[in-house]
């Protein structure tokens, strides 16, 4: 039998975080800015070092590099998420949108560009495991004005009714339940209109427009930009609380 004496410190368990890439500096950075968040760094060099850690003893999210001494990190994304529900961030370097693109379609939740700030860093990993513990089937969120009720299938804009569009609600039912995840053109298309439209960005663009501007506070799209709907140019959107 164990005791705890007065004063004892309980031990503190973190947040494990699966951090893969064969660069030595980027993964001191990481432990370091995971480590002052409040987790814990698990690194491996390789794709396959990265797969046998999860399968031992799965982490709780996982950082992974585009570009891999045995692979690329949109492979290990696919292999990650066939078992694992846990967010991933892909690390990439400037220029590389068509690979960001095909991680995020492979399964991952969100994208960090080299060199990366650690506040964002923590923001989008707390934002992705948050998604994850709250996830419900059909939210309901009130917030700054907003109410979206997916169940009602009810929207109201400072207390007022919001009439949409049956894509209009499909797109925000979307993203809603991704919140804080970055949906891609593709699967936003893929999810709304079906997977033979997947290439037509320019309708998608057109109803995005149309809902922000039901949804949206008055002035939002200045220079601040839309404050719940954000674009990642060039990739897709997310939904923002």
């Amino acid at each position: 039998m164990s005791t705890q004496y007065q004063g004892e410190q309980v031990p503190v368990v973190r947040s494990r975080v699966l951090v893969v890439d064969d660069e030595p500096q980027i993964v001191r950075a990481l432990k370091v800015v995971l480590r002052e968040a409040g987790f814990e760094a698990v690194p491996a060099e390789t794709a396959s070092e990265a797969l046998d850690l999860a399968a031992v003893r799965p982490p709780d999210a996982a950082i992974v590099d585009l570009v891999l001494p045995d692979g690329d990190g949109v492979e290990l994304t696919r292999r990650l998420r066939e078992w694992s529900e846990m967010p991933i961030l892909v690390l990439s370097a400037v220029g590389e949108e068509e690979q960001k693109v095909r991680a995020l379609e492979a399964g991952a939740d969100d994208y960090i560009t080299k060199p990366f700030g650690a506040r964002e860093l923590v923001a989008r990993l707390q934002a992705a495991l948050r998604r994850t513990a709250s996830a419900e089937q059909e939210p309901k969120i009130v917030v700054e004005g907003l109410e979206i009720d997916l169940a009602a299938r009810l929207v109201r804009r400072d207390s007022q009714p919001v009439h949409l569009t049956p894509i209009e609600f499909e797109l925000l039912r979307v993203l809603v339940r991704n919140r804080g995840r970055l949906m891609t053109h593709h699967k936003l298309l893929a999810e709304v209109w079906g997977p033979e439209y997947v290439h037509d960005i320019q309708p998608l663009r057109t109803h995005i427009a149309r809902l922000r501007a039901k949804i949206e506070p008055e002035g939002a799209g200045g220079a601040g930009g839309p404050r719940f709907i954000v674009t990642d140019p060039g990739v897709g959107y997310r939904f923002s609380l």
